[in-house]
């Protein structure tokens, strides 16, 4: 238990992990290296083939090349130190290294929100204003909108996490999770009424940045949809539909897990559960991103294979 009767601020904060899952720590171990790998090769691909290939140097990739990034930093927050954990038993995370840790999870966390608002944006004037398209999306205010979501994403929990870190802890106070979510943290902080609040405030900032966005990728889908039933041609809008699944498709996985987290810490589920689908929501997006970019664009389809098929494995030529 975590000793509230100190005076001095805690040192170390103590990672439980998967508490009924402490026999498995190799296999563990073994699971995220292999999703980790994955996430850093699909992702680092993904940067390639839009930095090499000409055809996508448009501002739908450009902000596609934001989202590998942003889930290649996502990812490398958490799970290294999950992985010592599980190999080692590297449990210890110091006051400031989890503090840290925190502000960098949750503060991608709304740089993804903010990124999949501007990759919708970015299709609703492709599709509802085409001819204006040209001119509206210049590569100035491409870098501008993904500039502005960076920064405003990384500056929103600055002012919750500084507030977390003058709760009161216990010399060494025990988180039960993975990594140093805000939540986690906040319930393992000595009980007062400053800890109750930060919950409370956390969660009501986490829902606010998360719904705010969902709100506009949402409308500007409306609008977006309004205008491909307007199309006469069936072809034309298969196509024009056809540029906008992929989005889709990573808005609906990145708000499924966000929403199964959030349903999990606020119903009486075992502590697992909790972890299990905070860790889901940290290692599913970035996962299954560049697989439905490769799979279900057929633009990056056809760069992936000519770049990396072709140029590391070029077809061999007869003598």
């Amino acid at each position: 238990m975590n000793n509230c009767n100190s005076n001095s601020s805690a040192k170390d904060f103590y990672l439980i992990g998967f508490p009924a899952l402490q026999d498995f720590q190799i296999p563990l171990f073994l699971v995220f290296l292999l999703f980790y790998m994955l996430i850093l090769i699909g992702n680092i691909i993904i940067i390639a083939v839009v930095v090499l290939d000409q055809t996508l140097h448009k501002p739908m990739y450009f902000f596609l090349t934001n989202l590998s990034v942003l889930d290649i930093l996502f990812t490398t927050t958490t799970i290294p130190k999950m992985l010592a954990m599980f190999l080692v038993n590297a449990k210890t995370i110091s006051f400031h290294v989890c503090f840290l840790q925190m502000y960098c999870f949750h503060g991608l966390t709304v740089t993804e929100s903010l990124l999949l608002v501007v990759m919708s944006y970015d299709r609703y004037e492709a599709i509802c204003n085409p001819l204006h398209y040209p001119v509206k999306m210049t590569k100035r205010i491409n870098i501008q909108l993904a500039a502005c979501a960076w920064v405003t994403a990384l500056l929103i929990p600055i002012p919750v996490i500084f507030q977390t870190s003058q709760l009161t802890f216990g010399e060494t106070t025990t988180v039960y999770h993975c990594f140093c979510d805000h939540l986690a943290v906040v319930q393992a902080a000595c009980s007062d009424f400053s800890a109750s609040f930060q919950t409370f405030l956390g969660f009501s900032i986490a829902m606010t940045v998360s719904v705010v966005p969902l709100m506009l990728v949402t409308l500007s889908y409306v609008h977006i949809i309004i205008s491909i039933l307007k199309i006469n041609s069936k072809v034309g809008r298969s196509k024009a539909f056809s540029t906008c699944t992929s989005h889709l498709i990573v808005v609906g996985t990145y708000y499924s897990s966000i929403a199964v987290a959030y349903i999990s810490y606020r119903t009486d589920m075992p502590i697992d559960i909790h972890v299990m689908s905070n860790v889901v929501f940290a290692i599913l997006t970035p996962l299954l991103n560049p697989l439905i970019y490769t799979l279900r664009n057929k633009e990056v389809k056809c760069a992936v294979k000519k770049i990396v098929f072709l140029k590391i494995f070029p077809p061999s030529t007869k003598l």
